[in-house]
């Protein structure tokens, strides 16, 4: 995954202590951070200085966070619905933020009032109606763990330490997407605090339109503090991750990688093939699933017969599956992510992928830069036709797309528009290369924004969806009280 870019820890210390010299509160928002304080005097508050306004502030990339006047921790859906008519009523700048995993500057941090949703953290399993309720402020290990005594699993993130918010707002694409699809498809309920305050339970029956805008579009309706999702049966799965090394092993990464995107049919089969330059040394991590005990012989066939570096593979728990990848070495580093939509994963297409890392990475000798990943997900042409109810995203559900992930990290925050220019080099070189070998209509297609980078154009976001959101828009947030926060924005 695009996320596997390991970096020394060290460098968390040093964007930490950056990050603290520059988080000084802002006095023109110190009298809203203190009616905020007052009318939630139950809440844990923090200002700058203190170690929980330090972590509840920070995001997995260092870059995505900003130095907000003030932290607050709502435990309940009645005390966001006091902060946000606070925030909304003074028009101050606020953040929300669920796991912190976006890599967009802006998207969940703040200058103004931070919302850390860490408080909200309660699940609920209903065995009779197979669903899961649970807060917003959890990481999904935290849900399969509830779960996993009672042999139930939901289509959640793929890895460790990604929070349930954004993620399920976004889409959500799963290691269950090929059987069940999107997480976005097995919602049930929203609970949501509306632009206006008002606390709300949103599902397919009492608010069929909000319920449609909440699948896709992000923050743009208020804040959701629940969500309940289906839950399925879940047993021990195989799977693990495996480390390349070496021209002859990662080309034959990439010819094993297009033959199972374009070969297996097998919905319980599913990878992440990421091809990786780290400080100038190729290589490629692969995470491969089977949802089972044992993987049918001859599906991985062709990665397990590749020279290996490191595997650690194996029958496990769901949740060990998910906490096998080391994602948080990276911790705190800067980095961008970037999506481009691939109608079909084609060898050309994957060489293509090898020779754009190094290709660009020349361009960048004598900065602080780290890595880049460029994340490779097959998914079958079957995943959206688990769910017959419309969503915000994807805006066309006639063909699927298959997201590829592109990242970047650095540590200097001086460098920042470099590695913004350089993730944009990749982006474009990969698009031309889609659309010469015939890709033409990638150009269009929906884009994930959960992986788009800040500037990506709400057509390709929302697309055909974007006039009946900019209408629901009007009718739920007259006054653009969500507009005061970050995300890909609907206009008014």
């Amino acid at each position: 995954m695009a996320r596997l870019i390991l970096a020394p820890l060290v460098l968390l210390a040093v964007t930490q202590l950056a990050f603290t010299l520059n988080a000084s509160p802002s006095r023109n928002y110190a009298a809203v951070c203190s009616q905020v304080a007052r009318a939630v005097s139950g809440c844990p508050f923090y200002y700058p200085g203190s170690p929980n306004f330090q972590w509840l502030n920070g995001h997995w990339y260092g870059s995505s966070s900003q130095p907000s006047a003030c932290v607050v921790e709502p435990r309940s859906a009645s005390d966001v619905s006091k902060i946000l008519r606070i925030v909304g009523s003074t028009r101050t700048p606020f953040a929300v933020k669920s796991g912190g995993h976006t890599a967009n500057p802006g998207f969940s941090s703040t200058k103004g009032v931070h919302i850390s949703l860490n408080s909200l953290r309660s699940i609920r399993y209903d065995r009779f109606s197979k669903t899961v309720e649970f807060g917003t402020g959890l990481i999904w290990d935290e849900v399969y763990a509830a779960l996993e005594p009672y042999g139930v699993t939901v289509v959640g993130g793929r890895n460790s330490g990604v929070g349930v918010g954004g993620f399920t707002l976004g889409g959500g694409y799963s290691w269950k997407t090929n059987q069940l699809g999107l997480t976005i498809d097995t919602v049930t309920a929203f609970e949501l605090v509306k632009p206006n305050g008002d606390v709300v339970t949103v599902t397919e029956r009492s608010d069929p339109k909000l319920f449609f805008a909440l699948k896709g579009s992000q923050n743009n309706f208020g804040i959701v503090t629940k969500i309940t999702l289906k839950t399925f049966p879940q047993g021990p799965v195989w799977g693990g991750m495996i480390t390349y090394v070496g021209d002859e092993s990662i080309a034959a990464a990439r010819t094993a990688t297009a033959k199972f995107g374009n070969g297996v049919s097998d919905p319980k089969a599913s990878i992440i093939n990421s091809f990786i330059l780290s400080q100038g040394t190729p290589l490629v991590i692969l995470q491969l699933f089977y949802d089972g005990p044992k993987a049918p012989a001859g599906i991985f066939k062709d990665f397990l017969d590749i020279p290996a570096a490191a595997t650690d593979v194996s029958t496990r728990s769901y949740l060990s599956f998910v906490q096998s990848v080391p994602v948080n070495g990276s911790y705190g580093v800067r980095g961008y992510f970037e999506a481009v939509p691939v109608a079909k994963y084609t060898p050309k297409f994957l060489d293509l992928v090898s020779n754009t890392l190094v290709s660009t990475s020349n361009e960048f000798a004598n900065t602080s830069y780290l890595s880049t990943s460029i994340a490779i997900e097959p998914f079958l042409p079957t995943i959206y036709s688990h769910n017959t109810t419309p969503s915000a995203y994807p805006f066309d559900r006639s063909r699927v797309f298959q997201p590829c992930n592109l990242a970047i990290s650095w540590t200097n925050p001086a460098e920042d528009k470099i590695f913004e220019k350089g993730i944009k080099k990749v982006r474009d070189i990969l698009y031309a290369g889609l659309i010469e070998e015939g890709q033409r209509e990638t150009s269009t297609a929906p884009v994930y924004s959960n992986n788009a980078i800040w500037d990506t154009s709400l057509t390709r976001i929302y697309g055909s969806n974007l006039p009946v959101l900019k209408t629901l828009k009007a009718q739920y947030d007259p006054s653009n009280v969500m507009g005061l926060t970050g995300g890909f924005k609907i206009p008014v």
